[in-house]
Protein backbone atom coordinates (compact mmCIF):
# COMPACT_ATOMS: atom_id res chain seq x y z
CA UNK A 1 0.00 0.00 0.00
CA UNK A 2 2.98 2.33 0.46
CA UNK A 3 5.55 3.11 -2.18
CA UNK A 4 9.05 4.49 -1.75
CA UNK A 5 9.64 7.67 -3.70
CA UNK A 6 13.43 7.97 -3.57
CA UNK A 7 15.66 4.86 -3.70
CA UNK A 8 18.75 6.90 -2.73
CA UNK A 9 17.18 8.35 0.43
CA UNK A 10 18.60 5.63 2.70
CA UNK A 11 22.10 6.23 1.33
CA UNK A 12 21.72 9.97 2.07
CA UNK A 13 20.63 9.15 5.62
CA UNK A 14 23.72 7.00 6.22
CA UNK A 15 26.04 9.69 4.83
CA UNK A 16 24.39 12.31 7.07
CA UNK A 17 24.81 10.09 10.13
CA UNK A 18 28.48 9.50 9.39
CA UNK A 19 29.24 13.14 8.60
CA UNK A 20 27.27 14.54 11.52
CA UNK A 21 25.42 16.92 9.20
CA UNK A 22 22.09 18.26 10.40
CA UNK A 23 19.11 18.85 8.15
CA UNK A 24 18.12 22.21 6.76
CA UNK A 25 14.86 23.37 5.17
CA UNK A 26 16.45 23.01 1.71
CA UNK A 27 17.96 19.57 2.46
CA UNK A 28 16.20 17.94 5.43
CA UNK A 29 17.43 14.79 7.18
CA UNK A 30 15.38 11.61 6.94
CA UNK A 31 13.33 10.52 9.96
CA UNK A 32 13.05 6.78 10.66
CA UNK A 33 9.61 5.22 10.25
CA UNK A 34 7.68 1.95 10.44
CA UNK A 35 4.59 1.20 8.33
CA UNK A 36 2.18 -1.70 8.74
CA UNK A 37 -1.43 -2.74 8.27
CA UNK A 38 -3.54 -3.26 11.39
CA UNK A 39 -7.06 -4.47 10.68
CA UNK A 40 -8.87 -1.94 8.49
CA UNK A 41 -6.19 0.75 8.60
CA UNK A 42 -2.56 1.46 7.78
CA UNK A 43 -0.34 2.74 10.54
CA UNK A 44 2.81 4.79 9.99
CA UNK A 45 5.02 5.62 12.99
CA UNK A 46 7.78 8.24 12.81
CA UNK A 47 10.53 8.63 15.42
CA UNK A 48 10.73 12.29 16.46
CA UNK A 49 12.14 12.36 20.00
CA UNK A 50 12.60 15.81 21.46
CA UNK A 51 10.36 17.52 18.90
CA UNK A 52 7.38 19.57 20.11
CA UNK A 53 4.01 19.12 18.39
CA UNK A 54 4.18 22.76 17.24
CA UNK A 55 7.32 21.90 15.22
CA UNK A 56 5.61 19.05 13.29
CA UNK A 57 3.87 19.67 9.95
CA UNK A 58 1.77 16.99 8.20
CA UNK A 59 0.41 17.52 4.67
CA UNK A 60 -1.40 15.35 2.16
CA UNK A 61 -1.63 16.43 -1.46
CA UNK A 62 -3.35 13.91 -3.68
CA UNK A 63 -1.64 10.69 -2.55
CA UNK A 64 1.63 12.21 -1.33
CA UNK A 65 1.99 12.33 2.46
CA UNK A 66 4.68 14.73 3.71
CA UNK A 67 5.83 14.95 7.33
CA UNK A 68 8.31 17.67 8.34
CA UNK A 69 9.66 18.41 11.79
CA UNK A 70 12.36 20.56 13.35
CA UNK A 71 14.40 19.75 16.44
CA UNK A 72 15.99 22.87 17.87
CA UNK A 73 18.86 22.99 20.35
CA UNK A 74 17.85 23.05 24.00
CA UNK A 75 17.97 26.50 25.53
CA UNK A 76 21.39 27.04 27.06
CA UNK A 77 22.06 29.42 29.89
CA UNK A 78 25.21 31.46 30.39
CA UNK A 79 28.14 29.49 31.68
CA UNK A 80 27.11 26.20 30.04
CA UNK A 81 29.88 24.55 28.08
CA UNK A 82 28.76 21.74 25.78
CA UNK A 83 30.94 18.65 26.30
CA UNK A 84 29.20 16.26 23.93
CA UNK A 85 26.46 16.79 21.35
CA UNK A 86 25.32 13.64 19.52
CA UNK A 87 21.59 14.21 19.22
CA UNK A 88 20.78 15.34 15.67
CA UNK A 89 19.28 18.80 15.33
CA UNK A 90 17.70 20.57 12.40
CA UNK A 91 14.94 19.74 9.97
CA UNK A 92 13.64 16.23 9.30
CA UNK A 93 11.31 15.21 6.50
CA UNK A 94 9.75 12.14 4.98
CA UNK A 95 7.50 11.74 1.95
CA UNK A 96 5.41 8.64 1.42
CA UNK A 97 3.31 7.86 -1.65
CA UNK A 98 -0.02 6.44 -0.47
CA UNK A 99 -2.00 3.96 -2.54
CA UNK A 100 -5.40 4.91 -3.96
CA UNK A 101 -6.95 2.32 -1.66
CA UNK A 102 -6.33 4.49 1.42
CA UNK A 103 -8.79 7.12 2.68
CA UNK A 104 -6.62 10.24 2.94
CA UNK A 105 -9.63 12.34 4.06
CA UNK A 106 -9.74 10.58 7.45
CA UNK A 107 -6.10 10.38 8.60
CA UNK A 108 -5.67 10.55 12.39
CA UNK A 109 -2.41 11.72 13.99
CA UNK A 110 -1.19 11.16 17.57
CA UNK A 111 2.10 12.12 19.18
CA UNK A 112 3.27 10.29 22.28
CA UNK A 113 6.71 9.63 23.81
CA UNK A 114 8.52 11.04 20.77
CA UNK A 115 6.61 8.92 18.24
CA UNK A 116 4.23 10.44 15.68
CA UNK A 117 1.64 7.83 14.71
CA UNK A 118 -0.62 8.27 11.68
CA UNK A 119 -3.61 5.98 11.17
CA UNK A 120 -5.01 5.87 7.64
CA UNK A 121 -8.24 3.92 7.07
CA UNK A 122 -8.66 1.58 4.12
CA UNK A 123 -11.12 3.19 1.68
CA UNK A 124 -14.55 1.58 1.48
CA UNK A 125 -14.14 1.04 -2.25
CA UNK A 126 -11.02 -1.07 -1.59
CA UNK A 127 -12.65 -3.42 0.93
CA UNK A 128 -13.80 -6.84 -0.29
CA UNK A 129 -17.52 -7.09 -1.03
CA UNK A 130 -19.94 -9.68 -2.37
CA UNK A 131 -21.42 -9.26 -5.82
CA UNK A 132 -24.79 -10.85 -6.49
CA UNK A 133 -25.34 -12.73 -9.71
CA UNK A 134 -28.40 -11.86 -11.73
CA UNK A 135 -29.98 -13.69 -14.62
CA UNK A 136 -30.99 -12.72 -18.14
CA UNK A 137 -34.67 -12.91 -17.02
CA UNK A 138 -34.02 -10.16 -14.43
CA UNK A 139 -32.68 -7.83 -17.15
CA UNK A 140 -35.69 -8.47 -19.40
CA UNK A 141 -38.09 -7.50 -16.57
CA UNK A 142 -36.17 -4.28 -15.90
CA UNK A 143 -36.18 -3.17 -19.56
CA UNK A 144 -39.92 -3.90 -20.03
Amino acid sequence: MLMRTDPFREMDRIVQQLSGASGTWSKPSVMPMDAYRQGEEYVIAFDLPGVSTEAIDIDVERNMLTVKAERRPAGKSDGVQMELSERPLGVFSRQVMLADTLDTEHIEADYDAGVLTLRIPIAERAKPRKISIGSADDRKQISS
